[in-house]
Formats: C-alpha cells, structure tokens, sequence
C-alpha cells in the first residue's frame, strides 16, 4: 500500500473525488473546509491511502499547537510547550469492513501527528457499526472523555432525512404539526430565498448575533462567515437561505453539501414574529431545494444524545426541542461511534484532559447564564 501526503491545490479533485464517493463522505474532510481551517491558524494534513493506485482510504488530520489555543481562548500568552493536537473532524473516511485499509490509514495518521508533535490523535468517524468500535479498540484508541453538550466534538447525535422519497411523500412523512406551520408561515406571506453576496451573509449574521443573545450562546467573527462563503460558496458547497416577511428578514440558515449529503450547518432567528412560523418554512423550503439538487440525505446535524429527548417536557434536557422540531419533518435519530483518541503521549495528554473542562467552565462564565457553543469545532 501506497501513503500520499496531498497538499498540493492541484489535488483537490481527486480528493474531494475519493472522499465524497463514501457513504460516510462529510464535509468536514473536504478538501475546503481544510482551507477553511486553516485560515483560523489550523494546519491541514491530507494523507491518502492507495491500493494498486486504487484509492482505498483518505484522513485529512487538522493540527494546532496548544499554546496558540490557550491564547485564542484566553487571549493571554502561557508558558506551555510547543505541543499540538490532532484532529480528523469525521474521519477517517474508510471502508472499516477492510481491515487493511484501516490499518494503514491509521497507522500514516499516528505516524503523521507525530511527526506535528502531537501528543493526541483525535478521529470521529460518521458510521455507527460495533466493528468500528472494535477496529478503533484494536489500534490502541479509547473512547474520548468528552461527553457534554451534544456527546462530543462533532455531535454524535444527529437527525437525518432520507430525500430519496418524492416530495408528496417526504410531506406526507411531517407530523401534523409541523404541516400545519409550514402552511400557516405560507398563508401568512413569509418567503425563503436564497442568499446572494456580502449583504445576505450580513444580514445571516445579525440574525445569529441576536439569536446568540437569546440562547445565551458564543458566535465566531463575521470574517469566520466570509471566509466560509468566499471557500465553500466559491466551491458550490455553501448555499445561504433566508426566509422573510414583507422584506424583513426574520430567520436564516447556511446549508454545506458534500457527496450526497446537504447539511443544515448554522441556524439563526430573529425575535420578532416568531408566531409566523418562518423556522418551519425555511427548513421545508431547504429541503425541498436539497432533493431538486438531487442529494440523498438531508442531515439537520446535533440534537440530545438521549433518543427519547422528544418525549421530554420536563424541561431537563435543554436540547428535547431539537429533537421535536427536527423529528417533526420525519428524520430519524442516528448516533455516531463518537471521539476516539489514540494518546501519544500521556503526560501532556492528562495535562490537557484536566485543563481543558476548567477553561471550557471559565469561558462559560464569560457569557451570561452558562451558554453553549454556537459553533462546533473543527
């Protein structure tokens, strides 16, 4: 078996070719959101694996020094060594039915973190398979400690429609309810449209501003969302869709697609004429948009790792309204394996383990009631 490093910009074809051929495929192991990455002071490491010159296996491994991400979050320089983390945001991208395969993707990525000076290799595949589990177990990674929020650092949870139905059908399969307010929103005029330029990317944003004040949650720079539109958009990986009533723009949403999937990335609402229904409206719209393109899943992304979420009304999961909404439209629960590490070394390893939930608890303070991320990282 072959290892290619590809990082030459005269690659990303081939890449993106290999990697969204999968069932598996994600966007975050894209050839551009590793452009993306790298933008916010992340370096991409693509490594392929190759089988007669047949592609069989693919990683794209993004790694940052430690001391760089304690004075981005801290906004002060620590005296910590120059130590780097590794991160394969849903990958590897492999068949784990082909032990090899993974055996060898595996092995170039450890190697390959290593050599970054990386005291961890972090991966998070998209399947769900118990051989995952045991193939990971068998390469010497552990089930990652990180368990807040969504289960991880991707979420582990998601929701998922299948778009391989006719429209009829996929409408047929919302719950009443949520018919009932895509139509209202319709009788009541709110329109969804797609985004064009700076000026919709700027009003997505405002909307997220107010949305973060509302949920109490941190949100990136508005450069973070340039450079996404400017990557991605430029690719044709991002579309912006906002829905409007009589020209004001009451909520918004950045869909990524990749392979045959179309992802709902980043939502946002505004806090006037919420009972317009515009969220159920815009979410239809999309996925009527996201079939007519001919994709086969429409992923709605993070929800509560507990599947029966929906049937709470206690008000003690903070995420059951996720479910219900999401579910609403007919998509199914579906959890990941979740984070696996592979410890390269176990002192900076323990070091980082029990400093990183006292930063996140102190960041938290930051904001006003506790919060949560408005962003996944990677």
């Amino acid at each position: 078996m072959i290892v290619r490093e590809m990082n030459d910009p005269a690659a990303r074809q081939e890449w993106n070719r290999f990697v969204g051929s999968l069932p598996s495929a994600s966007f975050l192991q894209s050839w551009e959101w590793g452009e993306l990455k790298s933008r916010s002071g992340w370096k991409p490491i693509r490594l392929m694996v190759s089988d007669d010159a047949r592609p069989i296996a693919a990683i794209s491994i993004l790694t940052r020094r430690m001391k760089d991400l304690l004075k981005e979050n801290l906004h002060i320089p620590l005296p910590v060594p120059d130590a780097a983390i590794a991160y394969a945001p849903h990958g590897p991208v492999v068949s784990f039915e082909q032990p090899e395969a993974v055996t060898a993707v595996l092995d170039a990525a450890s190697q390959s973190a290593r050599r970054q000076g990386a005291f961890v290799l972090k991966v998070e595949p998209t399947v769900e398979e118990e051989i995952v589990r045991v193939q990971l177990e068998k390469h010497g990674f552990q089930r990652s400690s990180a368990s807040e929020g969504f289960g991880g650092t991707q979420p582990r949870c998601v929701m998922q429609l299948s778009l391989i139905p006719d429209i009829d059908a996929l409408l047929a399969g919302c719950k009443q309810k949520t018919r009932y307010n895509l139509r209202l929103a319709e009788r009541k005029g709110v329109t969804v449209r797609q985004g064009q330029g700076t000026e919709d990317l700027r009003t997505f944003y405002n909307l997220l501003r107010v949305t973060a004040d509302r949920d109490r949650f941190q949100v990136r720079g508005f450069d973070y969302y340039e450079d996404m539109q400017g990557i991605l958009g430029g690719a044709g990986m991002m579309k912006l869709f906002l829905a409007e009533h009589e020209g004001e723009a009451l909520s918004g949403a950045i869909l990524v697609t990749f392979g045959a999937r179309c992802v709902y990335l980043y939502g946002a609402s505004s806090n006037e004429k919420r009972q317009l229904m515009p969220n159920y409206l815009m979410q239809w719209e999309m996925i009527r948009w996201a079939r007519a393109s001919g994709f086969e899943i429409y992923d709605f992304r993070g929800v509560s790792p507990h599947k029966d979420a929906h049937k709470d009304t206690s008000g003690d999961d903070h995420l059951a309204g996720l479910n219900r909404f999401k579910e609403g439209f007919g998509a199914v629960f579906v959890e990941y394996v979740g984070d696996y590490d592979r410890v390269l070394n176990p002192l900076w390893n323990m070091a980082w383990s029990q400093g990183m939930p006292r930063l996140r608890a102190m960041l938290k303070r930051r904001t006003k009631d506790g919060g949560r991320r408005a962003e996944d990282e990677g």
